[in-house]
């Protein structure tokens, strides 16, 4: 079996597309509750302050651990603000990453001391923090995983379990090669990676890639020490030597790390080690090898079978043989199910009397959840903004995965047609909402019940829901909301109980809801006084919708409007016409003395000029 997995590991590595190594990995790390940029020490580490990711409350923090980071704040999540809390990240370039996410202690006397919540990964849940973890030195102050993330972003979600508020030291998003760990079947199809421990052996302290001086394509992972297996059956050997084959793609293995190792003893040939593990799961082993003594020069000195649990995976493994020479790195990889709370790993030589290891990792296989449809994500999003949801409810991440932690009114459905999570209800009666029904609730497709009766919502009831065809309960009984009831309603094939009690609607009920009483539906229009037009409510007659009565006010309002100013117009003519008349009348008499005199000066002119002519027509007069 294990021959088959090296085969198909090989073949991974040669034909899949190699990333270019002449860049540097993406690496983003955030100091939560951090209000400036940083960087930690011994490593001059660089760390992002914490701004604009999520909500929480910004804190002193006391380190639970001698390998978290030394940072001296956090950011943590009362109840208040909901169950669910997430770090959003945005611009992820598309990739392989390990996400490596530490916890921290609030340094006030008044905080629980030891905060124990769920943590889940893109809608997975990857860890639960177990009681007395920030009492040890060790990988229970992180949780570690291998992820692909390949829509732009990473969603790290931190649900309350009522032991405390989630308080959250650091994260880092350190992009790996694509092909790291590759494991087999499944790898990079639905299944995420989550580090249980990686212990290097016969090293003297824990490290990280960066105190190695490890390839940051590695991803800056941490090897706790391990210096024996127990009870005298092993010692420690170390080498100087250049190690081959190390810091090589995909997963970069610091060369140090096959610089020293465990052996067997003459009192226990067998070199056998066990480790405590979650029952009924999947976990993909590494075993790393160098030969390292000096005694053992060539081929067939040492060789050993390779037992899990007690079953044989490896036989006759010859290391000088498999790595190609002494002083080179050899790994190998096996899945292992596990039934019961132990795993236990045992070399058993067959030549030389001894056996020998470097390192050991361990990783469980964790099935990825089905996220959300992400339309109808959004559509809750718009949804809580509208009716102004409170804090408490959470809403943050994805509303369906994980499982155990789904949104609060919100309920879900896995549609195996289309491999994803739709929401098909929405219980948020009497929760003292307000605002109103976006459009946008149209997008929620899936939805066969809607229950937001006892709030306050108000506005109009959009008429988009009569495209939510496998609606089959609305209850919006008890708000604010006015206008008609829309025709599109009338179209819901399915609805069996509709209930606008208590609102302000008015207007004519649409006929083909009033028909749907006749087949058993159960409608409930009362307390609204301004509808008619079904048994039980008044009649309509000559009734006009709202819009007509809007266009008939405004109509009469425009019309009254020149009314009033043609008559202004009128009034002012004849107010004008008889100011002239009245002045007319008072200068008359003057008119008509001076009319009569201008007359008799002319008809004096012209009888003077008549007897002129006389005369002078008649020549000069004879005197006698």
């Amino acid at each position: 079996m294990l021959e088959t997995r090296l085969l198909l590991i090989f073949l991974a590595f040669f034909f899949a597309p190699r990333p270019s190594f002449s860049r540097a990995p993406y690496a983003l790390r955030i100091s939560c509750g951090a209000r400036e940029d940083l960087h930690s020490s011994p490593t001059n580490t660089f760390w992002y302050k914490d701004f604009a990711y999520t909500g929480g409350v910004p804190a002193n923090a006391t380190t639970p651990s001698y390998i978290s980071p030394s940072l001296n704040t956090l950011r943590y999540f009362p109840l208040s603000e909901g169950p669910e809390n997430c770090y959003n990240i945005n611009r992820v370039p598309r990739g392989h990453y390990l996400v490596r996410i530490y916890f921290g202690l609030v340094k006030e006397p008044s905080f629980d001391n030891e905060p124990l919540f769920d943590v889940s990964i893109e809608g997975t849940l990857m860890y639960t923090l177990p009681s007395g973890w920030s009492n040890h030195d060790d990988e229970r102050s992180f949780v570690e995983t291998l992820i692909f993330l390949k829509d732009g972003t990473a969603s790290l979600c931190f649900h309350s379990t009522g032991h405390g508020d989630p308080a959250i030291l650091a994260i880092e998003i350190l992009q790996i090669d694509n092909r790291a760990y590759y494991f087999g079947k499944g790898y990079g199809q639905g299944t995420i990676l989550r580090t249980d421990r990686r212990l290097s052996c016969g090293a003297t302290t824990a490290k990280f890639g960066a105190d190695y001086s490890a390839d940051r394509w590695g991803g800056d992972r941490f090897w706790n020490s391990l210096r024996t297996f127990g009870q005298g059956s092993d010692e420690v050997i170390t080498t100087k030597k250049s190690i081959k084959q190390t810091s090589q793609s995909p997963n970069f293995y610091p060369e140090a790390l096959y610089q020293s190792a465990l052996v067997s003893t003459d009192s226990q040939p067998d070199l056998s080690f066990t480790m405590e593990v979650e029952p009924t799961r999947n976990y993909s082993l590494w075993l790393h090898f160098a030969e390292i003594v000096p005694s053992v020069t060539e081929a067939g000195q040492r060789v050993f079978d390779i037992l899990i649990n007690g079953d044989n995976v490896k036989s006759d493994f010859d290391i000088v043989s498999m790595a190609g020479g002494v002083n080179s790195a050899y790994v190998l990889n096996t899945t292992v199910s596990v039934s019961g709370r132990s795993l236990t790993i045992t070399l058993k030589p067959k030549k030389g009397n001894y056996a020998i290891i470097s390192a050991i990792e361990l990783l469980e296989l964790v099935l990825a959840e089905s996220k959300t449809l992400p339309a109808e994500i959004k559509a809750l999003q718009k949804l809580k903004g509208s009716l102004g949801l409170p804090l408490r409810f959470g809403w943050n991440g994805d509303p369906c995965v994980p499982e155990q932690h789904p949104w609060s009114g919100v309920d879900c459905q896995y549609d195996r047609n289309i491999s994803k999570h739709v929401i098909d209800g929405l219980g948020l009666d009497n929760q003292g909402l307000k605002g109103f029904l976006p459009n946008e609730i149209s997008q929620l497709r899936h939805l066969q019940s809607i229950n937001l009766s006892g709030n306050s919502i108000s506005g109009v009831i959009p008429s988009s829901l009569g495209t939510i065809t496998s609606l089959e309960i609305l209850d919006l009984s008890f708000n604010s909301f006015n206008g008609s009831i829309p025709e599109s309603l009338g179209q819901l094939a399915s609805l069996r109980i509709l209930d606008l009690n208590g609102n302000s609607l008015s207007g004519r009920v649409p006929a083909a809801l009033g028909g749907r009483l006749l087949h058993g539906a159960s409608f409930n229009f009362t307390d609204n006084s301004g509808l008619c037009g079904i048994p039980g409510l008044p009649s309509c007659g000559t009734h006009l919708s709202i819009g007509a009565k809007v266009g008939i006010a405004l109509g009469s309002c425009v019309g009254l409007l020149l009314i009033a100013t043609c008559f202004a117009c009128w009034w002012k003519r004849r107010q004008n016409i008889l100011r002239a008349q009245r002045i007319a009348a008072r200068d008359a008499p003057y008119a008509k003395a001076r009319t009569h005199f201008n007359r008799d000066v002319q008809m004096g002119r012209h009888q003077g000029h008549e007897q002129a002519r006389t005369a002078a027509e008649n020549g000069p007069s004879l005197l006698t």
